[in-house]
């Protein structure tokens, strides 16, 4: 038995399969690289809902459109003492707000809500009156917008779509595992993605992007990369940004925001810096740790990607849940049908009593 369920099957899925010894992510039947880019954040979602929400909207980005406008009611709660939290603790406080429920209105109101709330937060924590959604907008765009209070360029609205898109769903890790357990529990979508967001805030799931601003920052300039590396791997640190849980090969959704990133026009500069750092930090780990597969993942260059959409590191976690609620949804819908509690056995391994 492995601690860490490595190898136990917990659930049949047709929403996502990980390939890690091929580097290949699949959506609903479809390649990662053959999504990102050519459909859009709300169109994956649909794709991902199809056969599993109740009612699925003819027109989704309309109705979720309409749901972010709902969830724009929350934002009146929004008092001081939750807008000076961490965006992701506030993010789950105001989502806790919103009404639960498996159909697929709350469903639209899950998805909406870190779209709203992430930009009310970040804008309240420096001054700033909270943007009201569009609902005409795409997703993305609206997303942005709320987050800068001017609309974005179609160029920044289609790098976060691919963002958004690339993270939508990956298989049963911690945060999805964590919304179908509480899903098995018919405690309802609301409570399924809090579940989920409470596990994906940790540093070892959807809180690792942060860290890698933090890196290149400290590294300045690509000729200090290897120095810099070789010490923090000489005073016991982590390389964030780089091994996988599952694959034993390149992250097939780093090559899609390294895409993204040049198509988006970015900072050549810190491009540069960032690409320096990862071919130092790959020809140090396969050095210093042959028998460990540790190469780029999502991490890496979801950070540089959101970092040019001019998002503050405390928020990525939130826009990684802006992107990943759709698919959280999608599980507990899934894992609901099967009507079965999420119910392990457990190996006691601690003292009994003497026997009379």
């Amino acid at each position: 038995m492995e601690a860490g369920l490595e190898d136990v099957i917990a659930a049949r899925t047709v929403l996502s399969d990980v390939d890690g010894k091929a580097g290949r992510l699949i959506i609903r039947g479809a390649s990662l690289d053959s999504l990102v880019g050519v459909e859009s954040f709300e169109s994956v979602c649909a794709r991902l809902w199809a056969g599993l929400s109740p009612d699925l909207p003819a027109d989704l980005p309309g109705a979720l459109g309409r749901a972010r406008a709902e969830v724009w009611r929350e934002v009146d709660d929004l008092d001081d003492r939750l807008a000076a939290l961490p965006p992701v603790e506030a993010l789950r406080g105001l989502m806790a707000r919103l009404a639960d429920g498996e159909d697929t209105a709350t469903a639209l109101r899950v998805v909406a809500a870190p779209a709203v709330f992430t930009g009310a937060v970040l804008r309240r924590a420096q001054g700033l009156a909270p943007v009201r959604p569009d609902p005409r907008a795409g997703h993305a765009a609206d997303l942005l917008r709320m987050i800068s209070g001017a609309p974005p360029t179609p160029a920044q609205a289609a790098a976060l779509d691919a963002y958004l898109v690339t993270v939508i769903d990956h298989g049963l890790n911690a945060s999805t595992f964590a919304a179908r357990v509480a899903a098995s529990t018919r405690a309802g979508l609301v409570s399924a993605a809090l579940a989920g967001l409470s596990a994906l805030k940790g540093p070892l799931h959807g809180g690792a992007p942060g860290p890698v601003i933090d890196m290149l920052d400290a590294i300045g300039t690509p000729d200090q990369a290897r120095a810099w590396l070789e010490a923090a791997l000489d005073g016991g640190d982590r390389l964030m940004g780089f091994g996988h849980r599952v694959y034993r090969v390149r992250d097939p959704r780093a090559d899609a925001l390294k895409s993204a990133i040049r198509r988006l026009g970015a900072d050549q500069g810190r491009l540069a810096l960032g690409e320096a750092v990862e071919a130092a930090a790959l020809e140090i780990l396969r050095t210093r740790k042959p028998d460990r597969a540790l190469e780029t993942n999502v991490e890496f260059y979801t950070a540089l990607l959101l970092e040019a959409l001019s998002i503050p590191p405390a928020a990525f976690t939130c826009i990684f849940a802006a992107g990943r609620v759709a698919g959280w949804t999608a599980h507990a819908w899934e894992q609901v049908a099967t009507g079965r509690l999420i119910r392990p056995q457990s190996i006691y391994v601690g003292p009994v009593p003497a026997a009379a």
